[in-house]
């Protein structure tokens, strides 16, 4: 039974939530979330604390996430729904007791709770709309088995699609979010995506390397063209350099008229210049 309030509380928790007034205080049932007792209070839609829902066989407060349930001789509390104690209630004709328990039925008196045999109105337990906490159990137990509804945990389950108008095919769909399995498919899943990533990762750190390594070998090859070009340039000015050069200036120099080719010229310290040899004339002879 656990088990399947468990599942219930999970599926619809947050469904179905309606208030418990009493048919003949006209007041409503709240929870306190201090000390966990229950007391009657008038009305208020907008409280949490006066919300209540069935799960399974359990009733929940929505304020305090906590079940109904009878600890002792009259002592009414929330408790945990697992918790020791009678969290388990019958519904009929507007009535509720505890089942496994024969302490009678749930009574309003005054401005608590108690557990008395009386079947009058004070033990009637009404919604908002006047309806009995019954129907609301009643359909409850309706959405609950529809959403169990599946060919692994109902044999049956031709009813149910009927009641629906749904097929299958789209209670399994609905059941998709609602299904507690094995996590092994996700991680591996995970695993598989994670291995991916990396792989890609390190794809593009290789093309990236690759691209660096031809980027930085093509600017040494565009730095070495132009040092050739320099070099080649600086080679193409050197026989300019060389034929202007002092030495071939004095190769071309002019000799003087007065020399002739033979003639012996020395250059005296008082700055004159003779002619060691004069050339003696063909006549003189």
């Amino acid at each position: 039974m656990k088990f399947f309030w468990m599942i219930s509380f999970f599926l619809l928790q947050d469904t179905g939530a309606f208030l418990m007034k009493n048919a003949k205080v006209k007041l409503c049932l709240q929870a306190s979330p201090m000390n966990g007792n229950v007391l009657l209070e008038d009305c208020n839609p907008e409280s949490d604390l006066q919300e209540w829902s069935w799960q399974g066989d359990y009733l929940m407060n929505h304020g305090t996430k906590s079940c109904l349930s009878v600890m002792g001789a009259n002592i009414l509390q929330t408790r945990l729904c697992s918790s020791m104690g009678y969290a388990s209630w019958d519904c009929s004709d507007s009535l509720l007791s505890p089942l496994g328990s024969s302490q009678g039925y749930l009574v309003a008196s005054r401005k608590k709770i108690v557990l008395s045999n009386v079947r009058g109105l004070k033990a009637q337990w009404q919604d908002a709309e006047d309806r009995s906490v019954c129907e609301e159990k009643a359909e409850q137990d309706m959405h609950f088995l529809a959403a169990l509804t599946s060919t692994q945990v109902y044999e049956h389950a031709t009813g149910a699609q009927q009641v629906l108008g749904m097929d299958q095919e789209e209670l399994e769909e609905l059941l998709w979010f609602f299904r507690r399995e094995d996590p092994s498919p996700w991680n591996y899943s995970i695993l598989a995506l994670s291995s991916m990533a990396m792989i890609l990762g390190l794809v593009l750190l290789t093309i990236n390397i690759s691209r660096n390594r031809k980027r930085k070998l093509l600017t040494y090859q565009v730095a070495q063209m132009a040092l050739q070009a320099e070099l080649e340039a600086k080679q193409a000015l050197m026989p300019m350099q060389q034929e202007n050069s002092p030495a071939e200036l004095k190769k071309q120099e002019p000799v003087p008229q007065d020399q002739r080719s033979g003639d012996v010229v020395v250059q005296w310290k008082d700055g004159t210049v003779t002619s060691l040899y004069t050339e003696i004339p063909e006549d003189a002879i």
